[in-house]
């Protein structure tokens, strides 16, 4: 895992311009009198306005190899936030810790909402010259259990323009909130992941179709969970990076916030 790590890292760095200076800047606040901590990413090299984007890590959480992952998607074209959603005082280390922390989202989901809204508002106080944020276009993505998250996002009503999912968890707990959505939205899944049945797959279809949602599903042949995150290493059985399917979903994610973007 070290290794892939390593090459993910150079192969960021080739790819990044010689001037590129990344910020990674610790953002505070509250959400239901819990404190978090989230983590603000972006290139103060240039400028220029851009998009802001929440992103939702997976289940282990708030930790150097997510905001590592968020540098190499900002670039040039968004200011990320990488949400805490577990809070200040909770970041799993094994497996065993990142299950009971998801587990505690799920059997509270009122407060998962509440929480990935709270990261959002952290995103929108950054705009007014702290970032470089254009003031006007927000969206969020998120990976496995953070997929949940920014689903549930749009599902609250949030306004933003569009939300990905990446091999996300896709049920919810009250499929009559999908009326509250303003986004786009683009559930990117693995062809082969057996975290997700087919009665879930299809359930999120048809919560989609029912409330009229403007949305895609695209599922990626030979992918399996886990397959946009460079140190999934199926340690947890079934979950594996990909780099053929995590670069064409990237891209995917790419297009559609450029054609969300677009429409405000």
């Amino acid at each position: 895992m070290q290794v892939r790590i390593a090459a993910f890292a150079l192969a960021f760095a080739a790819a990044a311009p010689l001037h590129a200076a990344m910020v990674t800047k610790p953002v505070s606040y509250q959400v239901g009198g819990k404190e978090m901590q989230s983590v603000l990413v972006y290139d103060d090299a240039s400028k220029s306005p851009r998009p802001g984007l929440v992103m939702a890590p997976d289940w282990m959480g708030m930790n150097d190899n997510q905001i590592a992952l968020a540098k190499q998607i900002a670039g040039k074209d968004y200011v990320i936030l990488v949400a805490d959603v577990y809070g200040k005082d909770v970041r799993p280390k094994t497996a065993d810790d990142a299950g009971k922390a998801t587990k505690d989202m799920y059997d509270h989901r009122a407060d998962l909402r509440a929480r990935i809204n709270g990261a959002l508002d952290a995103l929108k106080k950054e705009n007014g010259g702290k970032a470089p944020l254009d003031g006007k276009h927000w969206g969020a993505f998120g990976f496995c259990f953070g997929g949940a998250a920014v689903l549930d996002l749009a599902r609250s009503g949030a306004d933003v323009a569009g939300v990905v999912s990446f091999h996300g968890n896709l049920s919810t707990d009250d499929a009559s909130m999908a009326k509250n959505i303003k986004a786009k939205v683009l559930a990117l899944h693995g062809a082969d992941d057996k975290f997700e049945s087919p009665e879930q797959i299809a359930g999120f279809q048809k919560e989609m179709r029912d409330a009229n949602v403007d949305w895609q599903f695209l599922a990626f042949g030979g992918a399996v969970h886990c397959f946009a995150i460079p140190t999934a290493d199926n340690s947890v059985p079934g979950c594996l990076y990909n780099e053929r399917a995590s670069k064409r979903g990237l891209k995917q994610m790419h297009l559609f916030f450029d054609e969300a973007f677009a429409a405000n």
